[in-house]
């Protein structure tokens, strides 16, 4: 199976991402503290939407190199947009 740059790049930042989702809980586990807690929580929710950005930007990149549609791309950034808009 041949397995394109872009989409190797994608899979390592979403596990990345996990990784350190899964840290933070046993951190926040670890030291059992809510404060503690919802400082760690802050710090992932800065990190979330910004790994969302660069994963979508990298598909997109994808898609361009394939040729997809300008309308396809709009409705990748608009559906991005929503989320965004509608998680602040």
């Amino acid at each position: 199976m041949d397995r394109e740059p872009l989409a190797i790049a994608m899979g390592l930042l979403r596990t990345l991402s996990g990784s350190m989702e899964l840290l933070v809980g046993l951190l926040i586990l670890y030291w059992g503290k809510v404060e503690t807690g919802l400082r760690l929580n802050a710090y992932l929710a800065l990190v979330g939407p910004l790994v969302l950005l660069l994963v979508t930007a990298l598909g997109a990149i994808g898609l361009i190199g394939k040729g997809a549609s300008a309308g396809k791309l709009l409705l990748i950034l608009v559906g991005v947009g929503l989320i965004l808009y509608a998680t602040r």
